[in-house]
């Protein structure tokens, strides 16, 4: 992956709703002016949410999402609809596409309401425009539009990109704790649980972000840290370190230098620092018999001492000395109703972007159940994490 390519997680996320044959799957590739999904007459082509990442001009890069039809029948079309349902959790903006012939139904409408309750801007796409005699006046939110004929295409756009304003995600990674000519040193650890012949995400984007300041950025293994500090003529003003080597990284880097993670760094990000902060202190009333989840927003092939499934567990049991259960989920798999934990332990969300990310603290908060992140939770359990907060504490 380039440096200077967007990811997913980064990108405005537009999903495209409504009932089976309203012409979602049309509208979806007449805007994009691409194939991207099948069309049929046959009801019910779409079965899964298809995602693709893209650059939509006048809006720039985003992803698209085809879901669905919300009207779908069945206990597989029970499951399709919960699917389509799930990706209001990720996206920015909504397009509702209806029959222009017809009256809402109650399906739309409920949508319409959860679009309301969840925040997210939308417009109702009334497509097949062009098999109506005239084209009637148009309500808020509404445009009249042909997937068949290319009729007001350009102008759904342009509504897009203008309700994208008001959802743009401005926060930065951590330019607000540090400034140009100020010295970074990245911690990052190769071993089997890295990626081959590249770095994970939150590193390459804090190094981008770093390198955009013009910070000057320094990148060591732990096993580096120590010589490298002693070499450099003035000390760095921030080391941030891979949540798994917090606890060496602490006793090597000077109380003097201001210490963080890349996780402690994606809570802010993504999501809710306080929150997560918060969170962590309820590791220490675990009590036996409890059940933890560890969720991970990406999958991937879990190694012999992976981080959520092995070291997370280990050092949890070991802090609380409490006989403990634990669950884990990864990717899209995010449970909605969370009471039958005692604390969830998420991944930093690098993978997810901050509307996802928001939705699981949501969740957790609405289940009553306490959430943290992994790094929080690691510098809780190592005894650190006042010490891991006192960049935001020190900004200028």
């Amino acid at each position: 992956m380039s440096l200077n390519s967007v990811v997913s997680a980064e990108r405005l996320h537009i999903g495209f709703f409504g009932l089976r044959n309203a012409g979602k799957s049309s509208l979806v590739n007449a805007v994009t002016g691409q194939k991207l999904s099948l069309v049929s007459d046959v009801k019910g082509t779409t079965t899964d949410p298809v995602s693709k990442a893209m650059e939509l001009l006048p809006l720039g890069p985003v992803v698209i999402i085809d879901t669905p039809g919300i009207d779908d029948e069945g206990e597989l079309g029970a499951m399709r609809v919960e699917r389509a349902r799930q990706t209001l959790s990720k996206i920015h903006i909504a397009v509702l596409v209806t029959d222009a012939k017809n009256e809402l139904t109650d399906a739309e409408k409920e949508l319409i309401s959860s679009f309301k309750q969840k925040n997210i801007p939308f417009i109702i796409a009334k497509n097949k425009v062009d098999l109506l005699a005239d084209t009637p006046e148009e309500k808020e939110n509404e445009l009249y539009v042909s997937a068949t004929n290319g009729t007001n295409i350009n102008e759904l756009k342009e509504k897009i990109a203008f309700l994208s304003k008001d959802v743009a995600n401005n926060k930065k990674i951590l330019a607000d704790l540090i400034k140009k000519g100020d010295k970074a040193v990245l911690v990052v650890p190769i071993d089997e649980s890295a990626p081959k012949g590249r770095l994970i995400l939150p590193q390459q984007q804090t190094i981008r972000e770093l390198l955009e300041i013009g910070a000057i950025t320094v990148v060591v293994k732990p096993e580096e840290l120590a010589d490298t500090l002693d070499s450099l003529k003035t000390p760095p003003r921030l080391v941030i370190t891979d949540s798994q080597s917090f606890g060496a990284v602490s006793k090597i880097v000077p109380e003097d230098i201001m210490l963080t993670s890349f996780s402690i760094l994606f809570a802010r990000y993504k999501g809710d620092l306080e929150k997560v902060v918060k969170g962590a202190f309820a590791l220490d009333s675990l009590k036996d018999g409890d059940t933890l989840l560890i969720s991970e927003g990406c999958t991937h092939h879990r190694q012999c001492k992976d981080i959520g499934s092995v070291k997370i567990p280990d050092w949890v049991r070991k802090h609380s000395g409490k006989s403990l259960n634990f669950e884990f989920t990864s990717g899209g798999e995010f449970p909605e109703d969370l009471s039958k934990y005692a604390l969830v332990i998420h991944c930093g969300g690098c993978m997810l972007n901050e509307r996802e990310m928001q939705s699981r603290l949501e969740r957790a908060e609405k289940s009553g159940v306490p959430i943290t992140n992994y790094g929080t939770a690691i510098a809780h359990i190592h005894g650190i994490l006042k010490r891991s907060l006192e960049p935001f504490e020190a900004r200028d």
